[in-house]
This record gives C-alpha cells, structure tokens and sequence, in this order.
C-alpha cells in the first residue's frame, strides 16, 4: 500500500468541479484507491463519497492506494490537488 497527505489548496475545497477532476483522474488506475479524512475512509472512485467527505481548504487529507500502479496513482491524485 501506497499512501500520502495533502493539504486541500483549493479556496472552495473538495466539492464539485474539483471533486469531478480528482474521480476522473482516480479511474484511470486499476489500483484500489482510498481517501482518509478525519480517520473516515472514502472511495477515491466515487464522486458521491468524495463529496459526502465535505473537503475544505486547508483539510489535511491521506490518500492510499494499492495494486500494480499504486504509486503513479497516489503521486498524480497529489499532483492534482497540489494545482487545483
């Protein structure tokens, strides 16, 4: 398992637009891929769990993955978020 924290940078945080980005980068993986807040789990492929986790800036949040491409998986999801 591969895991990393990010700070949420976006003014608005995780919802919407920035959550729809951060789905349709998460499904181009095949590894299984999880966002902790809060010490709450969330599927870093659904955009319905990834809304009801209610990101705000400045949140500080992990994200695991695990399979053949975990660790390209958890470095682009960072990536993404380090720009939004």
């Amino acid at each position: 398992m591969v895991e990393k924290q990010v700070r949420i940078k976006n003014e608005i945080g995780l919802h919407a637009r920035p959550a729809s980005l951060f789905i349709q980068e998460a499904i181009k993986y095949s590894s299984h891929i999880e966002v902790w807040k809060d010490d709450r789990q969330y599927n870093g492929k659904s955009i319905m769990s990834i809304l009801s986790m209610s990101g705000r800036k400045d949140d500080l949040i992990t994200i695991k993955a695990e399979g053949e491409d975990a660790e390209e998986a958890v470095d682009a999801l960072v990536n993404l978020l380090e720009k939004l």
